[in-house]
Protein backbone atom coordinates (compact mmCIF):
# COMPACT_ATOMS: atom_id res chain seq x y z
CA UNK A 1 0.00 0.00 0.00
CA UNK A 2 2.84 2.40 0.79
CA UNK A 3 4.17 2.21 -2.78
CA UNK A 4 0.70 3.03 -4.14
CA UNK A 5 0.42 6.02 -1.80
CA UNK A 6 3.88 7.30 -2.73
CA UNK A 7 3.04 7.03 -6.44
CA UNK A 8 -0.19 8.95 -5.87
CA UNK A 9 1.60 11.75 -4.05
CA UNK A 10 4.19 12.07 -6.81
CA UNK A 11 1.58 12.23 -9.57
CA UNK A 12 -0.49 14.83 -7.73
CA UNK A 13 2.48 17.08 -6.98
CA UNK A 14 3.85 16.93 -10.54
CA UNK A 15 0.66 17.53 -12.53
CA UNK A 16 0.47 20.90 -14.30
CA UNK A 17 -2.62 22.99 -13.62
CA UNK A 18 -1.86 25.78 -16.09
CA UNK A 19 -4.69 24.56 -18.33
CA UNK A 20 -7.87 22.81 -17.25
CA UNK A 21 -10.53 21.22 -19.44
CA UNK A 22 -14.03 22.66 -19.91
CA UNK A 23 -15.60 19.88 -17.83
CA UNK A 24 -13.58 20.80 -14.76
CA UNK A 25 -15.76 23.89 -14.26
CA UNK A 26 -19.03 22.01 -14.79
CA UNK A 27 -18.64 19.25 -12.21
CA UNK A 28 -20.01 19.84 -8.68
CA UNK A 29 -16.92 18.43 -7.04
CA UNK A 30 -18.52 18.37 -3.58
CA UNK A 31 -20.77 15.46 -4.58
CA UNK A 32 -19.95 12.20 -2.81
CA UNK A 33 -19.92 9.99 -5.92
CA UNK A 34 -18.88 11.25 -9.36
CA UNK A 35 -18.20 9.23 -12.50
CA UNK A 36 -16.40 10.51 -15.59
CA UNK A 37 -16.48 8.60 -18.86
CA UNK A 38 -14.46 9.37 -21.95
CA UNK A 39 -12.37 7.97 -24.75
CA UNK A 40 -8.70 7.28 -24.15
CA UNK A 41 -6.43 10.28 -24.58
CA UNK A 42 -8.98 12.99 -23.79
CA UNK A 43 -7.37 13.96 -20.47
CA UNK A 44 -9.47 12.34 -17.74
CA UNK A 45 -6.48 11.37 -15.61
CA UNK A 46 -4.89 14.82 -15.80
CA UNK A 47 -8.16 16.49 -14.83
CA UNK A 48 -8.56 14.28 -11.78
CA UNK A 49 -4.99 14.84 -10.66
CA UNK A 50 -5.57 18.60 -11.02
CA UNK A 51 -8.62 18.34 -8.79
CA UNK A 52 -6.68 16.33 -6.23
CA UNK A 53 -3.91 18.92 -6.28
CA UNK A 54 -6.36 21.75 -5.57
CA UNK A 55 -8.58 19.88 -3.07
CA UNK A 56 -8.24 21.73 0.29
CA UNK A 57 -7.33 18.71 2.38
CA UNK A 58 -4.00 17.21 3.36
CA UNK A 59 -2.08 14.92 1.01
CA UNK A 60 -2.68 11.99 3.37
CA UNK A 61 -6.45 12.44 3.04
CA UNK A 62 -6.59 12.16 -0.75
CA UNK A 63 -5.44 9.36 -3.02
CA UNK A 64 -5.23 8.50 -6.71
CA UNK A 65 -5.42 4.85 -7.83
CA UNK A 66 -5.14 3.49 -11.36
CA UNK A 67 -6.95 0.17 -11.54
CA UNK A 68 -4.77 -1.17 -14.32
CA UNK A 69 -1.96 -1.33 -11.74
CA UNK A 70 -0.74 -4.90 -11.12
CA UNK A 71 -1.42 -4.36 -7.41
CA UNK A 72 -5.12 -4.90 -8.05
CA UNK A 73 -4.61 -8.35 -9.50
CA UNK A 74 -4.35 -9.64 -5.91
CA UNK A 75 -6.00 -6.84 -3.93
CA UNK A 76 -9.53 -5.48 -3.94
CA UNK A 77 -10.79 -1.91 -4.21
CA UNK A 78 -13.04 -2.59 -1.24
CA UNK A 79 -10.23 -3.67 1.10
CA UNK A 80 -7.96 -0.85 -0.06
CA UNK A 81 -10.72 1.72 0.33
CA UNK A 82 -11.52 0.51 3.84
CA UNK A 83 -7.87 0.78 4.89
CA UNK A 84 -7.60 4.23 3.36
CA UNK A 85 -10.72 5.44 5.20
CA UNK A 86 -9.57 3.98 8.51
CA UNK A 87 -6.32 5.94 8.14
CA UNK A 88 -8.27 9.18 7.80
CA UNK A 89 -8.82 9.20 4.04
CA UNK A 90 -11.54 11.47 2.66
CA UNK A 91 -11.13 11.58 -1.13
CA UNK A 92 -10.51 8.49 -3.25
CA UNK A 93 -10.01 8.74 -7.03
CA UNK A 94 -10.26 5.49 -9.00
CA UNK A 95 -8.99 5.70 -12.57
CA UNK A 96 -9.87 3.25 -15.38
CA UNK A 97 -12.37 1.24 -13.37
CA UNK A 98 -13.37 -0.81 -16.42
CA UNK A 99 -10.07 -2.65 -15.94
CA UNK A 100 -11.39 -4.13 -12.69
CA UNK A 101 -14.21 -6.71 -13.02
CA UNK A 102 -16.32 -5.99 -9.92
CA UNK A 103 -15.70 -2.26 -9.72
CA UNK A 104 -19.35 -1.16 -9.58
CA UNK A 105 -20.32 -3.45 -6.71
CA UNK A 106 -17.25 -2.58 -4.62
CA UNK A 107 -17.62 1.16 -5.19
CA UNK A 108 -21.27 0.87 -4.12
CA UNK A 109 -20.19 -0.92 -0.93
CA UNK A 110 -17.64 1.77 -0.12
CA UNK A 111 -20.20 4.49 -0.83
CA UNK A 112 -22.83 2.88 1.41
CA UNK A 113 -20.49 1.96 4.29
CA UNK A 114 -18.48 5.18 4.60
CA UNK A 115 -20.57 8.38 4.32
CA UNK A 116 -17.45 10.45 5.01
CA UNK A 117 -15.63 9.15 1.92
CA UNK A 118 -15.89 10.91 -1.43
CA UNK A 119 -15.27 8.70 -4.48
CA UNK A 120 -14.56 9.85 -8.02
CA UNK A 121 -14.07 7.26 -10.76
CA UNK A 122 -13.28 7.26 -14.46
CA UNK A 123 -13.78 4.70 -17.17
CA UNK A 124 -14.15 4.04 -20.84
CA UNK A 125 -16.84 5.84 -22.83
CA UNK A 126 -18.18 2.34 -23.63
CA UNK A 127 -19.29 1.71 -20.04
CA UNK A 128 -23.04 1.42 -19.49
CA UNK A 129 -23.30 2.25 -15.82
CA UNK A 130 -27.05 1.57 -15.70
CA UNK A 131 -26.36 -2.09 -16.52
CA UNK A 132 -23.59 -2.61 -13.97
CA UNK A 133 -24.05 -4.78 -10.90
CA UNK A 134 -24.66 -2.59 -7.87
CA UNK A 135 -26.77 0.01 -9.70
CA UNK A 136 -24.55 3.06 -9.29
CA UNK A 137 -26.75 4.97 -11.72
CA UNK A 138 -29.01 6.12 -8.84
CA UNK A 139 -26.04 7.24 -6.76
CA UNK A 140 -23.39 8.65 -9.11
CA UNK A 141 -23.38 11.90 -11.04
CA UNK A 142 -22.08 10.89 -14.49
CA UNK A 143 -20.22 13.07 -17.00
CA UNK A 144 -18.39 12.51 -20.26
CA UNK A 145 -15.18 14.25 -21.31
CA UNK A 146 -14.80 14.94 -25.02
CA UNK A 147 -11.61 15.87 -26.84
CA UNK A 148 -10.45 19.46 -27.15
CA UNK A 149 -12.78 21.93 -28.84
CA UNK A 150 -11.18 24.46 -31.15
CA UNK A 151 -11.56 27.03 -28.36
CA UNK A 152 -9.72 24.79 -25.91
CA UNK A 153 -7.03 23.96 -28.45
CA UNK A 154 -6.29 27.67 -28.91
CA UNK A 155 -5.95 28.10 -25.14
CA UNK A 156 -3.97 24.90 -24.61
CA UNK A 157 -1.54 25.25 -27.52
CA UNK A 158 -1.32 28.98 -28.17
CA UNK A 159 -2.49 30.77 -24.99
CA UNK A 160 -5.35 32.39 -26.91
CA UNK A 161 -8.27 32.70 -24.50
CA UNK A 162 -11.76 32.92 -25.95
CA UNK A 163 -15.15 32.59 -24.23
CA UNK A 164 -17.69 29.92 -25.08
CA UNK A 165 -20.58 30.99 -27.29
CA UNK A 166 -23.94 29.21 -27.21
CA UNK A 167 -25.47 27.96 -30.44
CA UNK A 168 -28.38 30.38 -30.09
CA UNK A 169 -26.02 33.33 -29.58
CA UNK A 170 -24.00 32.26 -32.59
CA UNK A 171 -27.07 32.00 -34.83
CA UNK A 172 -28.43 35.35 -33.62
CA UNK A 173 -25.02 37.08 -33.76
CA UNK A 174 -25.51 37.81 -30.07
CA UNK A 175 -21.92 37.73 -28.83
CA UNK A 176 -19.08 40.11 -28.05
CA UNK A 177 -17.73 41.39 -31.39
CA UNK A 178 -14.32 41.87 -29.79
CA UNK A 179 -13.80 38.14 -30.35
CA UNK A 180 -13.57 38.83 -34.06
CA UNK A 181 -12.11 42.32 -33.96
CA UNK A 182 -9.13 41.57 -31.73
CA UNK A 183 -6.10 42.35 -33.96
CA UNK A 184 -3.99 39.79 -32.06
CA UNK A 185 -6.29 36.91 -33.03
CA UNK A 186 -6.55 35.52 -36.55
CA UNK A 187 -9.30 32.86 -36.30
CA UNK A 188 -8.14 30.84 -39.30
CA UNK A 189 -4.43 30.89 -38.46
CA UNK A 190 -4.52 27.67 -36.43
CA UNK A 191 -7.78 26.13 -37.67
CA UNK A 192 -6.22 23.71 -40.15
CA UNK A 193 -3.71 22.64 -37.48
CA UNK A 194 -6.61 21.84 -35.17
CA UNK A 195 -8.35 19.77 -37.82
CA UNK A 196 -5.21 17.67 -38.30
CA UNK A 197 -3.64 17.61 -34.81
CA UNK A 198 -5.77 19.40 -32.26
CA UNK A 199 -8.40 17.08 -30.78
CA UNK A 200 -6.30 15.16 -28.24
CA UNK A 201 -4.14 16.92 -25.61
CA UNK A 202 -1.20 14.59 -26.20
CA UNK A 203 -0.61 16.23 -29.61
CA UNK A 204 1.71 18.67 -27.83
CA UNK A 205 4.07 15.87 -26.83
CA UNK A 206 5.36 15.05 -30.31
CA UNK A 207 3.48 16.22 -33.38
CA UNK A 208 5.64 14.18 -35.78
CA UNK A 209 4.49 10.90 -34.25
CA UNK A 210 0.98 12.08 -33.34
CA UNK A 211 -0.94 10.19 -36.03
CA UNK A 212 1.07 7.03 -35.38
CA UNK A 213 0.20 7.28 -31.68
CA UNK A 214 -3.42 7.96 -32.58
CA UNK A 215 -3.60 4.80 -34.69
CA UNK A 216 -2.12 2.84 -31.80
CA UNK A 217 -4.70 4.41 -29.47
CA UNK A 218 -7.55 3.38 -31.77
CA UNK A 219 -6.23 -0.18 -31.91
CA UNK A 220 -5.96 -0.31 -28.11
CA UNK A 221 -9.54 0.91 -27.71
CA UNK A 222 -10.84 -1.86 -30.00
CA UNK A 223 -8.57 -4.71 -28.92
CA UNK A 224 -8.64 -4.06 -25.17
CA UNK A 225 -11.27 -1.57 -23.98
CA UNK A 226 -14.08 -2.80 -26.21
CA UNK A 227 -13.13 -6.43 -25.65
CA UNK A 228 -13.05 -5.98 -21.86
CA UNK A 229 -16.32 -4.09 -21.59
CA UNK A 230 -18.29 -5.93 -24.27
CA UNK A 231 -16.71 -9.33 -23.67
CA UNK A 232 -15.63 -10.45 -27.15
CA UNK A 233 -12.29 -12.02 -28.03
CA UNK A 234 -9.32 -10.77 -30.03
CA UNK A 235 -10.54 -12.43 -33.24
CA UNK A 236 -13.64 -10.26 -33.22
CA UNK A 237 -11.46 -7.23 -32.51
CA UNK A 238 -9.60 -7.78 -35.76
CA UNK A 239 -12.87 -7.88 -37.66
CA UNK A 240 -14.02 -4.68 -35.98
CA UNK A 241 -10.78 -2.97 -36.94
CA UNK A 242 -11.41 -4.10 -40.52
CA UNK A 243 -14.92 -2.65 -40.29
CA UNK A 244 -13.49 0.66 -39.07
CA UNK A 245 -10.92 0.69 -41.86
CA UNK A 246 -13.62 0.16 -44.50
CA UNK A 247 -15.62 3.07 -43.10
CA UNK A 248 -12.59 5.35 -42.77
CA UNK A 249 -11.76 5.09 -46.48
CA UNK A 250 -15.28 6.10 -47.57
CA UNK A 251 -16.54 8.68 -45.09
CA UNK A 252 -19.11 10.07 -44.97
CA UNK A 253 -20.20 6.48 -45.41
CA UNK A 254 -23.72 5.51 -46.48
CA UNK A 255 -23.88 2.00 -45.06
CA UNK A 256 -24.98 -1.08 -46.91
CA UNK A 257 -25.13 -3.66 -44.14
CA UNK A 258 -24.84 -6.67 -46.43
CA UNK A 259 -21.78 -5.22 -48.18
CA UNK A 260 -20.18 -4.28 -44.84
CA UNK A 261 -20.70 -7.82 -43.55
CA UNK A 262 -19.07 -9.35 -46.63
CA UNK A 263 -16.06 -7.02 -46.60
CA UNK A 264 -15.40 -7.22 -42.87
CA UNK A 265 -16.16 -10.92 -42.32
CA UNK A 266 -18.70 -10.02 -39.62
CA UNK A 267 -22.05 -11.81 -39.60
CA UNK A 268 -24.73 -9.55 -41.04
CA UNK A 269 -26.81 -9.74 -37.84
CA UNK A 270 -23.86 -8.44 -35.81
CA UNK A 271 -22.82 -5.48 -37.99
CA UNK A 272 -25.25 -3.00 -36.42
CA UNK A 273 -24.14 -4.02 -32.92
CA UNK A 274 -20.49 -3.47 -33.79
CA UNK A 275 -21.27 -0.10 -35.36
CA UNK A 276 -22.85 0.97 -32.09
CA UNK A 277 -19.86 -0.30 -30.13
CA UNK A 278 -17.59 1.84 -32.34
CA UNK A 279 -19.80 4.84 -31.73
CA UNK A 280 -19.84 4.29 -27.97
CA UNK A 281 -16.04 4.07 -28.12
CA UNK A 282 -16.05 7.50 -29.82
CA UNK A 283 -14.40 6.15 -32.96
CA UNK A 284 -17.29 6.82 -35.33
CA UNK A 285 -20.39 9.03 -35.28
CA UNK A 286 -23.63 7.83 -36.84
CA UNK A 287 -26.06 10.30 -38.34
CA UNK A 288 -29.57 9.04 -37.80
CA UNK A 289 -33.02 10.01 -39.01
CA UNK A 290 -34.88 12.19 -36.51
CA UNK A 291 -37.22 9.28 -35.71
CA UNK A 292 -34.29 7.06 -34.64
CA UNK A 293 -34.81 4.73 -31.68
CA UNK A 294 -31.87 3.26 -29.75
CA UNK A 295 -33.92 0.18 -28.91
CA UNK A 296 -34.34 -0.77 -32.56
CA UNK A 297 -30.67 -0.42 -33.59
CA UNK A 298 -31.63 1.09 -36.92
CA UNK A 299 -29.21 1.41 -39.79
CA UNK A 300 -27.76 4.96 -39.80
CA UNK A 301 -28.21 7.30 -42.74
CA UNK A 302 -24.51 8.23 -42.75
CA UNK A 303 -21.40 7.33 -40.77
CA UNK A 304 -18.58 9.75 -40.00
CA UNK A 305 -15.38 9.23 -38.09
CA UNK A 306 -15.70 10.71 -34.61
CA UNK A 307 -13.35 13.66 -35.15
CA UNK A 308 -11.20 15.18 -37.88
CA UNK A 309 -7.91 13.93 -36.39
CA UNK A 310 -9.13 10.36 -36.99
CA UNK A 311 -9.62 11.21 -40.66
CA UNK A 312 -6.00 12.29 -41.10
CA UNK A 313 -4.70 9.36 -39.05
CA UNK A 314 -6.67 6.65 -40.87
CA UNK A 315 -7.06 7.92 -44.42
CA UNK A 316 -4.86 6.25 -47.03
CA UNK A 317 -5.06 9.28 -49.31
CA UNK A 318 -5.56 13.04 -49.03
CA UNK A 319 -8.79 13.53 -47.05
CA UNK A 320 -11.78 15.09 -48.75
CA UNK A 321 -12.25 18.59 -47.32
CA UNK A 322 -16.02 18.37 -47.57
CA UNK A 323 -15.93 15.38 -45.23
CA UNK A 324 -13.45 17.11 -42.90
CA UNK A 325 -15.72 20.16 -42.60
CA UNK A 326 -18.85 18.10 -41.95
CA UNK A 327 -17.03 15.96 -39.38
CA UNK A 328 -15.80 19.05 -37.52
CA UNK A 329 -19.30 20.54 -37.41
CA UNK A 330 -20.88 17.26 -36.26
CA UNK A 331 -18.24 16.67 -33.61
CA UNK A 332 -18.34 20.14 -32.08
CA UNK A 333 -22.11 20.63 -32.16
CA UNK A 334 -23.22 17.14 -31.06
CA UNK A 335 -21.77 17.53 -27.55
CA UNK A 336 -24.58 19.86 -26.50
CA UNK A 337 -27.19 19.45 -29.23
CA UNK A 338 -29.06 16.73 -31.08
CA UNK A 339 -28.12 16.30 -34.74
CA UNK A 340 -30.12 14.32 -37.27
CA UNK A 341 -30.16 13.53 -40.95
CA UNK A 342 -31.57 16.20 -43.25
CA UNK A 343 -32.81 15.33 -46.71
CA UNK A 344 -32.35 18.83 -48.15
CA UNK A 345 -29.06 19.81 -46.51
CA UNK A 346 -26.26 18.30 -44.38
CA UNK A 347 -27.68 18.45 -40.86
CA UNK A 348 -30.77 19.23 -38.82
CA UNK A 349 -29.95 20.45 -35.29
CA UNK A 350 -32.41 20.26 -32.38
CA UNK A 351 -35.08 19.36 -34.96
CA UNK A 352 -35.24 23.09 -35.74
CA UNK A 353 -32.17 24.46 -37.52
CA UNK A 354 -30.93 23.36 -40.95
CA UNK A 355 -27.24 23.59 -41.84
CA UNK A 356 -25.39 23.18 -45.12
CA UNK A 357 -21.61 23.00 -44.78
CA UNK A 358 -19.12 24.02 -47.46
CA UNK A 359 -16.12 26.07 -48.56
CA UNK A 360 -15.96 29.83 -49.09
CA UNK A 361 -17.65 29.57 -52.51
CA UNK A 362 -20.69 27.67 -51.19
CA UNK A 363 -23.92 29.31 -52.39
CA UNK A 364 -27.23 29.59 -50.53
CA UNK A 365 -29.12 27.80 -53.30
CA UNK A 366 -29.47 24.51 -51.41
CA UNK A 367 -31.25 26.05 -48.41
CA UNK A 368 -33.20 28.73 -50.25
CA UNK A 369 -36.78 28.88 -48.98
CA UNK A 370 -36.09 26.73 -45.90
CA UNK A 371 -36.98 28.14 -42.49
CA UNK A 372 -34.18 28.55 -39.92
CA UNK A 373 -31.59 27.53 -42.52
CA UNK A 374 -27.91 28.51 -42.49
CA UNK A 375 -24.88 28.16 -44.70
CA UNK A 376 -21.70 27.35 -42.76
CA UNK A 377 -18.52 28.22 -44.66
CA UNK A 378 -14.91 27.31 -44.16
CA UNK A 379 -12.21 29.91 -44.95
CA UNK A 380 -14.24 32.93 -43.82
CA UNK A 381 -13.65 34.81 -40.57
CA UNK A 382 -16.96 36.55 -39.81
CA UNK A 383 -20.69 35.99 -40.32
CA UNK A 384 -22.62 37.57 -43.15
CA UNK A 385 -26.36 37.38 -42.57
CA UNK A 386 -27.34 33.70 -42.42
CA UNK A 387 -23.87 32.62 -43.55
CA UNK A 388 -21.69 31.60 -40.60
CA UNK A 389 -17.97 30.82 -40.32
CA UNK A 390 -17.23 27.15 -39.65
CA UNK A 391 -14.50 27.84 -37.09
CA UNK A 392 -16.93 29.56 -34.72
CA UNK A 393 -18.71 26.26 -34.07
CA UNK A 394 -15.53 25.32 -32.25
CA UNK A 395 -16.41 27.82 -29.51
CA UNK A 396 -19.48 25.98 -28.22
CA UNK A 397 -17.65 24.27 -25.33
Amino acid sequence: MEVIVATSHRLILNVSDSFVRYLYHQIPWHNRLIGIKGARGTGKTTMLLQYLKKAPISMEQKLYLSLDDLYFVNHSILDFGEQFYQRGGKLLVLDEVHKYPSWAKEIKNLYDRYPGLQIIFTGSSIMEISKMEGDLSRRALMYELKGLSYREYLAFSHDIILPTISLESLLNHDYDPNILLNPMFKPLQYFKDYLVYGYYPFSLDDRDSYHHRLRQLIRTIVEFDMAEVKGFDIRQSKKILQLLNIISQQVPFKPNITSLAEKSGIHRNSVNNYLYYLEEARLIAMLQHHSFSVASLQKPEKIYLDNTNHIYALSEQQPNMGNVRETFFYNQVSYLHSISYCEKADFKVNATYTFEIGGSSKSTKQVKGLENAYIVKDDIEIHIGSTLPLWMFGLLY
